[in-house]
């Protein structure tokens, strides 16, 4: 079920209503997408934030505008990087009976095996690139790496059948893996350096007893 969220038409674009709306809590924002003429609208700041984090960054958000409903992704937003603010967002209408292609974020759960004998759990892959209707997108995919040794890893193609999408990755890619520690180098390792002559005592006395 989407989640909704209410916006209000946007008609006066000038500078100043556009600070007087951030001033009153809102965020400018931009619909455009499937079957939908682009429109400016408003949608409160803190409802957006709390929305895509309940939900997800690939949720779908029902945006009510002036009592009609459009179904949308979050596609982009701006961040002012001194107030650390929410300054515009750009909304994106979705057909709901096609697939699209996104990137969902990958999580895991679970303390491996490995990593409690010492190994080093690595994760190059952070995001899985599928294609899936709207509907079906998943907030997340979730690995339990519990059951990981030394040495094991899980591979795209270790991920369970029964799913409501495609994935776009390559099968070959290694999602995490647990790595064999570092060995420690060994103090004897150093080169060994020439060793210095030796001097002898009585020969350097009996040579200079022979210059007397």
């Amino acid at each position: 079920m989407a989640a909704t969220l209410q916006a209000k038409k946007r008609e006066n674009l000038k500078t100043s209503n556009t600070r007087a709306i951030r001033s009153a809590g809102e965020v400018p924002a931009i619909i455009y997408g499937y079957q939908v003429e682009p429109k400016t609208v408003a949608v409160d700041s803190i409802e957006l934030l709390k929305t895509v984090r309940d939900e997800g960054k690939n949720a779908i958000i029902s945006l009510q505008v002036d009592g009609d409903a459009v179904d949308v992704m979050l596609h982009d937003y701006q961040i002012d990087p001194l107030r650390d603010e929410l300054v515009h967002a750009d909304f994106y209408a979705v057909n709901m009976k096609e697939e699209m292609d996104v990137q969902v974020p990958i999580v895991l759960e679970g303390e491996a095996i490995g990593a409690k004998e010492g190994g080093v759990l690595q994760q190059p892959l952070y995001d899985l690139s599928i294609r899936a209707k709207p509907k079906d997108i998943p907030e997340q995919i979730t690995i339990d790496v519990s059951d990981l040794a030394v040495g094991d890893s899980i591979l795209v193609s270790d991920l369970k059948e029964g799913r409501n999408y495609d994935i776009l990755e390559d099968e070959g890619t290694t999602i995490v893996s647990i790595l064999v520690p570092d060995e420690e180098p060994a103090e004897d390792s150093a080169v060994d350096e020439p060793a210095e002559p030796e001097v002898i005592e009585g020969d350097k006395k009996e040579h200079g007893d022979s210059e007397q």
